[in-house]
Parts: C-alpha cells; structure tokens; sequence
C-alpha cells in the first residue's frame, strides 16, 4: 500500500473517530438515551481498530516507531492519556461536571495529539511559538 493511500486512510479514522467522541460527550451532556444504544458503542471500537492498524502500517511503511523516534513516542502517549480520559468522560465519571471535565480535556489531548501530527515534535503546538 502506498504512503499517501495508507495517509488518507489513518486520517479518516481520526476524523470519525473524533466526530463520534465529540457527538457522545453532547449525547452525555444532554443525558440521551442513544448513548445506549449497542451501535453507539461498537462503531467506536471497530473504528478505533481500524485506525490503529492504519498507524501500524504507516509506521513501519515509514520506518519510525514509537519509543525510538520522540514525536511517535508522543503521539502513542498521547493516545493512551486520550483514551483513559475518554473511559471517564463518557462512563466512568461520578457526576456530570466530572464527566465534563474529562471530555473537555479529553478534546484538548486530541488536539494535542493532531498537533504533534502535523509539527512531527513532540511539542506539538509549542513548538511553532
């Protein structure tokens, strides 16, 4: 598979990925009944495999791989804050506000996470000031 075929790919992972993360934390926020919904929580989980097996395969098609090359190593890491901060957000937190706060600072990781994207350092966005 080519570079820029394996590119667009990821990056359409990340897009609906964020787009439902963002469209459940409003669900949560006005407490719908959609978020039980069984599609609602699977879609999430393939979607996110798919994206993830995308990351592989651009990581070895570029030969740079997480905890050798810095930006990597932020990204994953940033996932992995992303994801914990997710689980409380839309279950795990004990009240709203809770689960707001860590929705919120769940969007601000991904951003991050973009940023590092872009910018390839693991500053992301501090990096252009």
């Amino acid at each position: 598979m080519s570079y820029q075929f394996l590119k667009h790919l990821h990056m359409t992972f990340v897009v609906i990925s964020i787009t439902g993360f963002f469209l459940r934390g409003v669900w949560m926020l006005a407490d719908s009944p959609m978020l039980d919904r069984l599609w609602v929580r699977a879609v999430p989980h393939v979607n996110d495999t798919l994206l993830l097996l995308a990351a592989i395969f651009l990581a070895v098609r570029l030969r740079q791989y997480p905890f050798v090359d810095g930006w990597l190593t932020a990204k994953v890491l940033g996932l992995v804050a992303y994801i914990l901060l997710g689980m409380f957000a839309l279950r795990r937190g004990r009240s709203k506000a809770v689960r707001t706060a860590f929705w919120l600072a769940a969007m601000a990781t991904f951003g991050y996470i973009v940023s590092v994207a872009l910018t390839k350092d693991p500053r992301g966005f501090l990096a252009l000031l």
